[in-house]
């Protein structure tokens, strides 16, 4: 049991007391500056969109949210460190779909428990992955074609993806395997190594997320033959979805949860997941996610728990089928 988090939050005349703070602190929160850990580097998708929401949470509430970058192991250095600190309202952070829903079957060990040790405030953001095809390299120009032609191609077809585990990869084995597509997976470090790949034929496909290649779709390099959300996203409105281009139940989102370590008080939690619901409900905050290749999205705790439980299975039947393992 970590007893700084669940026993002690300071200590009065020497002794400790117990961690339930007063019916009047939790109203009153916050009452000094918030810690947002974000598990991911500065300047990356989940840094944006997380530092999008402190900005206009520090001027709802008038207390400083002040983001804290905690990258490495594939998220899992930050999401331990938001597991394991103090349960008082004052450190919070995004957590991905990987580390709450996929890291536990793709790690062979984490250093915090996804299903007890997170306390989900509100889903913060989603964005599909869309595949995309170089144009000078493949001719297909809808997904029926490019099934047909990655299906005839001699050797296979290769596939990028921003890192093993990854929700990139882990669809783009998804796609391969269920179609009898020969498929190897080629993992770069992010979008930016593997976009280049891509434009000089030395991959052929990738099912990355979304949000790093609507510019160079728009530019006409690459050609977008299906998104995996379940409808049509905003800003590709001529891309059909799987489902529509041929492939049903392939629904699969990227997705992030802002959340507390397990144990803050239910007060607080619900004052804070109201705030977001205020914040990211404003039609300038859903243009300036869409603008950055997201949709900023709001849940109750309950419901975002209940997202996390529902996709567990599926990833770990897909973590299975990719055959990907970390240490």
């Amino acid at each position: 049991m970590n007893i700084s988090r669940r026993i002690l939050l300071g200590t009065t005349l020497g002794a400790p007391f117990v961690a339930t703070l007063p019916a009047s602190a939790q109203a009153q929160w916050p009452a000094r500056p918030v810690r947002v850990i974000v598990p991911w580097p500065p300047g990356g998708s989940t840094d944006v969109l997380a530092r999008l929401v402190c900005e206009q949470l520090s001027q709802k509430l008038g207390q400083p949210f002040v983001v804290e970058n905690r990258p490495g192991a594939g998220g899992n250095i930050g999401h331990d460190a938001i597991a394991k600190s103090n349960a008082d309202g004052y450190t919070m952070g995004p957590v991905t779909v990987g580390g709450w829903s996929i890291n536990q079957y793709l790690y062979a060990r984490l250093p915090y428990d996804p299903e007890k040790d997170i306390s989900p405030i509100s889903m913060h953001w989603e964005l599909p992955n869309v595949l995309a095809v170089p144009a000078a390299h493949v001719p297909a120009t809808n997904l029926r074609d490019f099934i047909t032609w990655a299906k005839a191609k001699q050797g296979g077809v290769n596939y990028g993806s921003p890192g093993v585990g990854t929700t990139p990869h882990l669809s783009g084995s998804m796609f391969t395997n269920r179609l009898g597509i020969e498929g190897v997976h080629v993992p770069f470090r992010g979008a930016a190594q593997t976009i280049p790949a891509l434009l000089s034929g030395d991959i052929n496909f990738a099912l990355d997320n979304l949000a790093s290649y609507v510019p160079i779709i728009a530019s006409g390099q690459m050609r977008a033959l299906a998104v995996t959300s379940a409808e049509r996203w905003p800003t590709l409105p001529d891309v059909p979805t799987m489902a529509e281009a041929g492939v049903p139940d392939f629904v699969v989102t990227s997705w992030c949860a802002m959340a507390f370590p397990a144990g803050v008080p239910a007060a607080i939690t619900q004052r804070a997941s109201a705030a977001i619901k205020e914040v990211s409900e404003t039609p300038e905050m859903q243009d300036r996610f869409l603008r950055t290749g997201a949709r900023a999205i709001w849940s109750t705790p309950e419901e975002a728990k209940a997202r996390a439980e529902r996709e567990r299975p599926m990833w770990r039947e897909t973590v299975r089928i990719s055959g990907a393992r970390l240490e």
